[in-house]
C-alpha cells in the first residue's frame, strides 16, 4: 500500500523548479512522434478512469531484474485488479532501438522506463507526459526534492526517479593497512591529499598495490570537482558550464598521479577499465582506491573478498559549496499517447511509494528514492546496500541540489571522454589539448 496520504502538489513544484531551471532549446530528432513540445501554461488535470484497461511498461535488464519485475506487477494487479500490466522487455543493448522503434509506429508503451541522457530528448519531442497532469495519483513527496528537481526542466516533471546513487571513492582498508597509510577523513581530505595518499601507498608496497585507479574515463568525476568550484558539467539549457582552463586541471591532476606512480601507465590503466569493476585494482586486491558508483559496491566487493569503505570524493570541503550529487539510477516516465495515463500512474505510484515493491525490488533500480521506503526496507538490504544506505543518508545534510538535465546528444559524451581521456593516458594530448577538443566535440554532439 502507498505510505503517503498527504500529497503536496506536483504541479506548483514543477512551476518553481523550471523557474530555477530555465527553458531549453534543443534540436529535435528524426525518430519520434512528432515535433510537439512540452506545453509552458499550466496543463490540464487527466481524468480518472474507470473500468479494466490494460497498459504496458517497459524496461531494461537482467533476467533477475525481469523476475523481480514480474513479482511486482502481481503485487500491484493483486490490489487494483481492473489494471493488467503487460511487461515489455529486453536487454540494454536492444531497448532504446525497440523503444524508438514502437514510439515511431504510435505503440508506445505506457510507462517507460528512462536513462537521464535521453529524458530531455524524449521529453522535449512531445514523447512524454507532462507529470503534473496526473499528480493527485502520483506522488512525489517522500523523494529528495534534488532528487526530483533532475527531471523538471520546460515548466514540466517527465520522470520519477527509481532509485538513488552517489558516485564515490571506494577504498580498500586492508590494502591501507599493509601499505602503512592512515584512512583519510573524507570530510576534510583535499585533492592535494588524494595525491599525497595514493603516491604513498604505491611507494610502501614497492609497487605491489597502486594508490588509485585513473578516474577520468567518466564525466560524473568532473561534473563534481565542477561543481565543487561553482561551475558544472552542463547548465539548465544544457549548455556546457565549465571553463577549459578547469577541465585542463582536472585531467592534469590525473597526469599527477599518473608521473607520481600513484596510478598505473597509460596501457594498463585502459586495460584495467575494460575489465570491468570485477577486473579493477580494487577488484583483484592490486589498489587502494577507485571511484564508481555506489550500487557497484556489492560487485566490486565481491570480487576482491574484502570489505570496502565508501568514502566522499576529496576536496568536498576545500571551496565555498560541496560537489556530489545524487543520481537517478533510472527513471519511470508516462507515455503522452498513452490511453490510460491514469492507470499508469497508479502502477508508478505503487512502485516508487509502497513498501510492498520496495520489499520486493529492494536495490535492483538503485536505493529507493522513497527516502521512507528506503528506510523501512533497509534491514532486508545486503550488508553492501545497508553501507550504501548508510552512506547516502549521511550524504543527505551535505548534498546542494542536483546536476542539471543532460542535453538532447548527451549519450555520446561517455564515448568522447573516454576517447580523449586514452590520449591523455599515453601523453598525445596535453590536458589543455584534451580539453579544448572534449568541449568542441560535446558541442557538436549536443547542438
Amino acid at each position: 500500500m502507498s505510505l503517503l496520504t498527504t500529497r503536496r502538489p506536483l504541479a506548483r513544484r514543477s512551476v518553481r523548479l523550471a523557474a530555477a531551471l530555465g527553458v531549453a532549446a534543443l534540436a529535435l530528432t528524426a525518430c519520434g512522434q512528432g515535433e510537439a513540445t512540452p506545453e509552458a501554461s499550466e496543463p490540464a488535470s487527466v481524468p480518472t478512469e474507470t473500468g479494466p484497461v490494460t497498459i504496458r511498461f517497459s524496461w531494461w535488464g537482467s533476467d533477475t531484474r525481469h523476475q523481480l519485475t514480474q513479482q511486482v506487477i502481481d503485487a500491484f494487479q493483486a490490489k487494483h485488479p481492473n489494471i493488467t500490466v503487460q511487461g515489455d522487455f529486453t536487454d540494454w543493448g536492444g531497448y532504446w532501438d525497440k523503444l524508438a522503434t514502437s514510439i515511431a509506429a504510435d505503440d508506445a508503451p505506457d510507462v517507460i522506463t528512462q536513462e537521464e541522457r535521453y529524458l530531455r530528448d524524449y521529453a522535449t519531442r512531445g514523447v512524454l507526459l507532462d507529470l503534473t497532469t496526473v499528480e493527485d495519483t502520483l506522488s512525489l513527496e517522500d523523494i529528495d526534492p534534488s532528487v526530483v528537481e533532475s527531471a523538471s526542466f520546460e515548466d514540466g516533471t517527465f520522470g520519477v526517479p527509481t532509485g538513488v546513487n552517489a558516485y564515490a571513492v571506494f577504498a580498500d582498508p586492508a590494502a591501507f593497512a599493509a601499505a602503512g597509510v592512515e584512512m583519510p577523513d573524507d570530510k576534510t581530505w583535499t585533492w592535494d591529499d588524494y595525491l599525497d595518499i595514493a603516491t604513498k601507498i604505491t611507494a610502501n608496497t614497492g609497487g605491489a598495490v597502486y594508490g588509485t585507479q585513473d578516474y577520468a574515463f567518466n564525466e560524473p568525476g568532473f561534473s563534481i570537482y565542477a561543481r565543487q568550484q561553482g561551475q558544472g558539467l552542463y547548465d539548465e539549457n544544457g549548455e556546457i558550464a565549465y571553463d577549459d582552463e578547469l577541465l585542463a586541471e582536472w585531467w592534469q591532476l590525473s597526469v599527477d598521479l599518473r608521473k607520481a606512480g600513484a596510478q598505473p601507465d597509460g596501457a594498463k590503466s585502459v586495460e584495467i577499465d575494460g575489465a570491468g569493476p570485477e577486473g579493477s585494482l580494487l577488484g583483484t586486491q592490486t589498489g587502494a582506491m577507485g571511484v564508481w558508483w555506489t550500487n557497484q559496491l556489492g560487485a566490486i566487493s565481491s570480487a576482491s573478498g574484502r570489505e570496502l569503505k565508501l568514502l566522499r570524493f576529496p576536496g568536498e570541503s576545500e571551496h565555498e559549496r560541496t560537489g556530489m550529487y545524487f543520481k537517478p539510477a533510472m527513471y519511470y516516465s508516462i507515455a503522452k499517447s498513452s490511453k490510460h495515463p491514469q492507470a499508469a500512474a497508479q502502477f508508478i505510484d505503487f512502485l516508487v511509494n509502497s513498501e510492498e515493491a520496495g520489499e520486493i525490488l529492494l536495490s535492483d533500480r538503485g536505493l529507493p528514492a522513497n527516502l521512507t521506503v528506503r528506510e523501512a526496507v533497509k534491514p532486508k538490504f545486503s550488508p553492501v546496500d545497508q553501507q550504501a544506505a548508510d552512506f547516502l543518508t549521511d550524504l543527505q545534510d551535505e548534498i546542494v541540489d542536483g546536476v542539471a538535465v543532460p542535453p538532447v546528444g548527451s549519450g555520446e559524451v561517455a564515448q568522447i571522454i573516454r576517447r580523449i581521456n586514452g590520449e591523455v593516458l599515453f601523453d598525445r594530448l596535453t590536458p589543455a589539448q584534451a580539453a579544448e577538443q572534449f568541449t568542441a566535440e560535446v558541442k557538436n554532439a549536443t547542438s
